[in-house]
């Protein structure tokens, strides 16, 4: 199977910027993500599914190694937590509808 067929990634506002992660847990609100994200710190946050295609054609070097990362387990990575790189990365208009956690 394919590690991508589970794989999710979502650009995520947080109180100190944006990051870009990647996911194999079934929802961003599943607990043990949220779980995950708090002990980071990270008690509330507004996020965004993105394509998952577009994510990998604009981070081609680095995807495949963390992406690989997350085969066969459920976890998350973060791709990027260069907020000036995933504004320049991703169009604000081409998001969908927000998923809002706290």
């Amino acid at each position: 199977m394919s590690p991508k067929r589970s794989m999710r990634a979502y650009l995520v506002f947080t109180g100190s910027g944006p990051i870009l992660l990647l996911s194999t847990y079934p929802k961003l609100t599943d607990e043990r993500l949220v779980d995950k994200l708090r002990y980071k710190g990270i008690d509330k946050f507004i996020a965004y599914e993105v394509d998952l295609d577009a994510v990998q054609r604009r981070y081609e070097h680095s995807f495949e190694t963390v992406a690989r990362d997350l085969e066969g387990v459920e976890d998350l990575r973060v791709l990027d937590f260069n907020g000036h790189q995933i504004m320049a990365n991703f169009s604000l208009d081409s998001l969908g509808d927000p998923i809002k956690f706290g």
